[in-house]
């Protein structure tokens, strides 16, 4: 049987090339930025972006170890997967070294669809009539 040999840069691309993309750049700003969780309702509506894109870049997020999901009854909330590593710790400081002034209609965004919560919870889905009135604000 071979030994099969794993390469120890493996991490190192991968945690890059899931950065590489601007949508997950994003979505890791903003989880950085917020130091909270935040639903795949709140992230399509804060990006502007399909169900099926977010879904598609919070997967590869997820795989390459740089986020977590947890399930709070029918959502799913991500997480920033803290970490003791200097590598991540590198990786946390220069997504946070994106100019603030980049994202801020994100930023102003964000603040709106973060407020529709109740008791610190996702209560509206994506793209809500309810998010449509408050976004126009």
């Amino acid at each position: 049987m071979k030994n099969i040999e794993i390469n120890p840069f493996e991490r190192y691309t991968t945690t890059f090339k899931a950065l590489s993309d601007l949508t997950r750049l994003k979505i890791m700003w903003l989880l950085l930025s917020i130091d909270s969780k935040i639903s795949v309702s709140e992230i399509i509506d804060v990006l502007e972006e399909s169900q099926y894109n977010v879904s598609k870049h919070l997967k590869i997020l997820k795989n390459s170890n740089l986020i977590y999901e947890k399930k709070d009854g029918k959502w799913s909330f991500y997480y920033y997967l803290p970490s003791d590593d200097i590598f991540n710790e590198y990786v946390k400081q220069t997504v946070m070294a994106i100019p603030k002034d980049l994202m801020t209609k994100e930023i102003v965004r964000c603040s709106k669809r973060l407020s529709m919560r109740v008791d610190d919870k996702c209560v509206i889905g994506a793209a809500s009539d309810v998010w449509a009135e408050i976004k126009k604000e």
